[in-house]
């Protein structure tokens, strides 16, 4: 198998859009090679814990209201393109995301990270949830399968913050600005929101070199 280190934030439109688009070239290719795991990256790692508004937010990021609509319009376009639904008019704040990365941290150890990663998204660009809501978390984490009862006695602490934040310094001094990030046994790098045909042939090319991997 092939390790694929996912790098990405739940909050991150990109890579929700690139997530659906890397998961039509698995639908095509089914016997592909891939053993997943994904890894913390804050988009802001500096956002108070309780958020911001949503409009404040954008504008600050993108220089005003002008900015922020022309960027959002883009991203609409491409998600509609990548058949992904999004809801932005339901996204009152912009959630500080530690908490979800533990969640997607605990979920790994369950082998249910595919699980977690997709309700985030969802909830988040599609029905408009607070990913900070330690109770939406832990809502999310009982409907992938996680002991809901364990999640809240997780939460209650401050069990693997330090970790994440560790972690997602460790992406940064490996060279990672942006996400989503992929990256192939360790050594290959894929940057960004790539269409599904690129990974078809990424999937094929990592095919073709498995036979003389394998030879005596």
């Amino acid at each position: 198998m092939t390790k694929l280190d996912i790098i990405s934030d739940p909050i991150c439109p990109w890579c929700y859009i690139g997530k659906a688009r890397f998961e039509a070239a698995l639908a095509e290719r089914p016997d592909h090679p891939f053993t997943i795991e994904w890894h913390p990256f804050q988009l802001n790692p500096d956002m108070p814990p309780e958020g911001l508004d949503r409009r404040e937010y954008l504008e600050l990021k993108f220089g005003g209201r002008e900015g922020a609509v022309k960027v959002y319009s883009q991203i609409a376009e491409a998600a509609e393109q990548a058949g992904v639904k999004v809801a932005f008019d339901k996204i009152d704040r912009t959630p500080n995301t530690i908490d979800a990365h533990r969640l997607i941290h605990w979920a790994g150890l369950e082998g249910l990270q595919d699980a977690v990663v997709d309700l985030l998204f969802q909830a988040y660009f599609q029905d408009g949830v607070d990913i900070s809501d330690k109770s939406a978390l832990t809502a999310i984490g009982a409907k992938a399968g996680m002991d809901p009862a364990m999640l809240a006695t997780l939460f209650d602490g401050e069990n693997d913050v330090d970790g994440i934040r560790a972690r997602d310094a460790y992406a940064r001094e490996r060279g990672v600005t942006g996400v989503p990030c992929f990256i192939i046994n360790n050594q290959y790098v894929v940057q960004g929101a790539q269409d599904s045909d690129l990974w078809q042939r990424v999937i094929d090319e990592l095919t073709a070199e498995k036979p003389q991997q394998d030879a005596p």
